[in-house]
């Protein structure tokens, strides 16, 4: 069985509640955050609505949207 790429909508009679989209994740040149995997570290470019390039000290990673693992301080 193969599994539809598109996720089902969510009927107004279903007795079941909607799923909650999540917000997507906005940040800006110079904020500081936190990664569960790099630490923390300084946004210093932005490709906006696709990825963050993030300075952690020691290295730097280009985080793709939807930004799991990464929070703003």
């Amino acid at each position: 069985m193969t599994k539809s790429p598109a996720p089902r909508r969510h009927l107004a009679t279903s007795p079941f509640k909607a799923p909650v989209v999540p917000p997507v994740k906005q940040f800006a040149l110079g904020d500081r955050v936190s990664h569960d995997q790099y630490g923390l570290g300084r946004i210093i470019g932005i490709e906006e609505g696709i990825a963050t390039l993030v300075d952690f000290g020691s290295r730097q990673a280009r985080i793709a949207s939807p930004y799991t693992g990464m929070d703003k301080l």
